[in-house]
């Protein structure tokens, strides 16, 4: 078997991306999107149709143009995650928009919409991740959500604390990102190991996958943001990894030996303190954490961005 025929025998495999072609290639289990992947696939021509549809319906819906963009937004990542679902046998994750990260009511109202959505096109919720930041503000929004059936996945996750702080409110994923933690360690601290092991993101993940399954939250921890193949294969057997095309190409194409590295029977009986996050315990130890505070704040800034380019486009092209 290749590397990533092995890597699915331990670990849920997941395609970062809007491109359906390659979803439908690596046959993962469910699919996550952004912004940016859905900028980036949009401005195909044969994905163009999708924005076209979102554009026409946010029309039909109100005159006032900036309704209308809000609209089309909310339609355009709900139709390719529609498109997606098609492909994938479980579950999409559809992002909130990044600028409601500190703001909890706007953030459920928002979650709602997106479902509300999906289940007029006839999707079951259960196939249905939000994703939302990882701030205190979007944790209690997604303690408010799960209670109502609605799903989430809490992204730009880099800390220990916001695992617990999750895990506490009853969410159903995370996605702690491996390659933000590795490139703050490589840029703030000169860190030039390559031993996968040794790597700052995969010690991240491999904490917080311990914690959970020593303490039996139910909360699934699904790795992302990976730099390089050797970061994957160091957190085979965790709950899921998200991964691009390209690794997931380089994993095909690998004949490198794959076997379970996070063992969820051996963290079971690991001596570990447990942490009862308040408001103020949260905030401290995000405070006292430079790199999840730094990266934390950046993501926002950057899903913001994509967001902006995506907007740029739909009006642009579709509203104008």
């Amino acid at each position: 078997m290749n590397a990533l025929e092995q890597l699915k025998q331990y670990t849920r495999v997941v395609a970062d991306t809007g491109d359906f072609e390659s979803i439908e290639s690596y046959r993962p289990v469910d699919a996550t999107t952004n912004p940016s992947l859905i900028y980036a696939a949009a401005r195909e021509d044969k994905y163009r149709h999708l924005a076209a549809m979102a554009a026409a319906d946010a029309k039909s819906l109100s005159g006032d143009p900036a309704l209308q963009l809000s609209l089309c937004l909310d339609r355009v990542a709900v139709y390719f995650g529609l498109e997606i679902l098609k492909i994938v046998p479980g579950r999409v994750s559809t992002e909130v928009d990044a600028r409601l990260s500190f703001d909890t009511e706007r953030t459920i109202e928002k979650a709602r919409e997106l479902i509300r959505l999906y289940e007029q096109a006839g999707i079951s919720r259960e196939r249905i991740l939000i994703k939302i930041a990882a701030t205190w503000e979007g944790i209690r929004a997604a303690e408010v959500l799960e209670k109502e059936g609605i799903h989430c996945n809490l992204t730009l996750l880099f800390s220990k604390i916001q695992a617990i702080a999750c895990a506490e409110a009853g969410v159903k994923l995370i996605s702690p990102f491996v390659g933000r933690i590795l490139d703050w360690y490589k840029k703030e601290k000169g860190f030039a190991s390559a031993v996968p092991e040794e790597d700052p993101g995969v010690i991240s993940v491999t904490e917080i996958f311990n914690y959970y399954k020593r303490f039996g939250y139910a909360t699934e921890v699904m790795g992302a943001s990976f730099r390089n193949k050797g970061e994957i294969i160091a957190l085979a057997g965790c709950d899921l990894l998200t991964i691009a095309p390209a690794l997931l190409n380089e994993l095909e194409s690998s004949h490198e030996a794959v076997s379970l590295r996070l063992d969820a029977g051996k963290a079971m009986e690991m001596l570990l303190d447990k942490i009862v996050p308040d408001e103020k315990t949260f905030r401290w130890l995000m405070n006292e954490d430079a790199m999840a505070t730094e990266k934390l704040a950046e993501g926002i800034r950057k899903f913001t961005q994509d967001l902006l380019k995506l907007e740029d486009f739909l009006k642009k092209e579709f509203l104008i």
